[in-house]
């Protein structure tokens, strides 16, 4: 209290770690204009050239540090997001938590961030920080300085900003340093920034992951103690954040650091059962890799179907079991899918605009079984054949069926005519049943008529 009433009465105010940011030369940090988004300069240079700072900033930075393609181009500026918009004719206002606008070049959106500051700006003293009672932090919503928002962001490899105009790295909190020695480290107190905001953990699995980097021993250390407060956390950014690491090219990594971390009972807590059986571990890791892959070579990967890797082996180990009940295998499959999407919806929240397809793929497997009579041309006609595919093929390199049905498709698919009829097998599939026509009853006979 006698601390609140001198802060008051003096004015006085916490200093911001790293206030002075180290200034580096191009010739230190080595980033050349030419290789900055023309769309973020230009949205730099406007800002510039209407009294206003404009950086690119974060992963951009870092990225290009490490020699990497940046995925985007954001700009961090001094000007408020009302500035902004009238800056730009094609752009608007995003966000309710925190504005930013997007402002639209050709084809391309640069995010473009208000210096932001941290919960200190709204109240001088920790006791009155707008946090729960576990310390997150409920508000973020204040404009500050470009100090103030290197201090607000999480890692130090994020906290960097590039002039383009200087061609220099504003450097608050030694980013350039970590990049270079490849380690992850928290900005501030480690336990403290993860109270404020647990899925903070969750991003330094992700980015060690994804950057092949070594966590900072202090930066790790509360994680093993406040993994569990990610349960206060809504389930569907839980499943954002779980997106951004299957998606990032490095899924297998990820999975692999997050089960080392503890995190994945906070994300992902079905890995668990899988990883722990041979089988399930065989089918994820080819998944993964499979979707690892792709991501690498700028090939799309669909969301739906990679969670119905994900949840595939406990599809099957409960259709197993159902149809051990006595069961039919069709029906035994539908309503395993029924149960373990049902089941999972407070462990992961899945979209279910995600179900459609995921049940889709599923169901076409038994169907692959069937390679005789007019069956696998049907097939191939299903608009998720080769979705479903994909998904059969991955079984086969798990060991979970034979590899030789993959084969027979793959061969199937690219055969002519001929060479497809001489590769059919019986049709050992099930007979529909023809529906037998309903006779149409005969006019009633009129009274008194006697029958012929």
């Amino acid at each position: 209290m006698i601390r609140r009433i001198i802060s008051k009465v003096f004015g006085r105010k916490r200093p911001v770690s790293g206030a002075n940011a180290r200034i580096l030369a191009r010739t230190e940090h080595g980033i050349a204009r030419e290789r900055i988004d023309a769309c973020a300069l230009k949205v730099c240079e406007t800002l510039s050239a209407s009294g206003h700072k404009g950086y690119v900033v974060g992963g951009a930075v870092r990225d290009l540090l490490l020699d990497k393609s940046p995925k985007d181009f954001d700009v961090a500026t001094d000007a408020t997001p009302e500035q902004v918009r009238k800056l730009f004719r094609r752009s608007r206002i995003i966000g309710r938590r925190f504005q930013i606008v997007h402002v639209m070049c050709g084809r391309e959106t640069i995010e473009v961030t208000t210096f932001r500051a941290n919960g200190q700006k709204e109240a001088e003293d920790e006791d009155e920080r707008p946090t729960d009672a576990h310390g997150r932090l409920l508000s973020d919503n204040v404009f500050g300085s470009m100090a103030d928002d290197a201090a607000r962001r999480d890692f130090t490899i994020n906290a960097l900003y590039y002039d383009p105009a200087r061609e220099e790295v504003h450097d608050y909190f030694g980013g350039v340093k970590d990049c270079r020695q490849r380690v992850l480290r928290m900005i501030g107190n480690p336990e403290t920034r993860y109270r404020e905001d647990p899925v903070r953990m969750l991003r330094a699995a992700r980015f060690a992951a994804k950057l092949d980097f070594r966590i900072d021993e202090a930066t790790r250390a509360p994680v093993a103690t406040l993994a569990p407060l990610l349960a206060n956390i809504p389930r569907a950014r839980i499943f954002d954040e779980a997106l951004k690491l299957l998606l990032s090219g490095h899924a297998l990594r990820g999975v692999h650091q997050l089960r080392a971390e503890g995190l994945h009972h906070g994300m992902l807590p079905l890995l668990d059962a899988i990883l722990d059986d041979p089988a399930g571990e065989r089918f994820i890791t080819a998944a993964l890799k499979s979707t690892d892959a792709r991501i690498q070579a700028d090939r799309p990967s669909s969301p739906a179907f990679l969670f119905g890797t994900l949840l595939w082996p406990q599809v099957l180990k409960r259709w197993h079991a159902i149809e051990a009940g006595g069961e039919k295998p069709q029906p035994a499959l539908f309503q395993a899918m029924d149960d373990v999407l049902d089941a999972q919806r407070n462990q992961l929240a899945v979209p279910r605009r995600y179900d459609g397809m995921m049940k889709e793929i599923w169901a076409l497997q038994p169907r692959f079984d069937q390679r005789g009579g007019q069956r696998p041309f049907r097939l191939m006609e299903h608009p998720r054949f080769r979705a479903a595919y994909d998904f059969l093929l991955l079984r086969c390199e798990a060991g979970e069926i034979d590899a030789e049905l993959g084969d027979w498709w793959t061969r199937f698919q690219d055969a002519d005519d001929d060479a497809r009829a001489g590769m059919l097998l019986t049709d050992s599939g099930p007979k529909s049943r023809r529906k037998r026509k309903r006779r149409k009853p005969a006019d009633p006979a009129p009274a008194g008529a006697q029958p012929a």
